[in-house]
């Protein structure tokens, strides 16, 4: 476990068979009930080939993320009570060391377009034109790692 820039929440690596009770508890409350998106769209068949990791707080998940087999990074998601306290970049942090431990040389997301400022300030670099998913605005982001 990783300390975070929040007291007392720390990072890992989730097992995606042990804690995807975890994982799907946090995304469902930030993309399901916060966001709207339909419970159909936030699962899918990616989720058991990539690698999750786990914000957690006296253990208990606070915020979650994910890196893809292809370096894309996604499903990034900090429980409301938690934001702005460090969890989100503690979360992207580890995920860009894990994709550089695999080999990879770059990793891509898709960005909310009200997160694009905070991914930029961890270095990434948006490109293309705004585009709507599960009915949100995003753009595309890359970094090299």
């Amino acid at each position: 476990m990783l300390p975070s820039a929040s007291s007392g929440v720390s990072v890992r690596i989730a097992d995606w068979n042990v804690d995807h009770a975890a994982v799907r508890a946090v995304r469902e409350q930030v993309f399901v009930r916060e966001q709207g998106v339909p419970v159909e769209l936030e699962w899918d068949e990616f989720d058991p080939l990539s690698l999750h990791v786990l914000a957690e707080a006296a253990r208990q998940a606070v915020g979650t993320g994910r890196l893809l087999p292809d370096g894309h990074i996604g499903r990034m998601a900090v429980l409301e009570s938690w934001r702005g306290q460090g969890v989100g970049s503690s979360l992207l942090e580890t995920l860009l060391r894990l994709a550089r431990q695999r080999g990879m040389r770059r990793v891509r997301l898709n960005a909310q377009s009200r997160a694009v400022a905070f991914y930029a300030r961890h270095g990434f670099i948006a490109e293309g034109e705004e585009f709507i998913e599960a009915g949100i605005a995003h753009r595309s982001m890359w970094r090299d790692v």
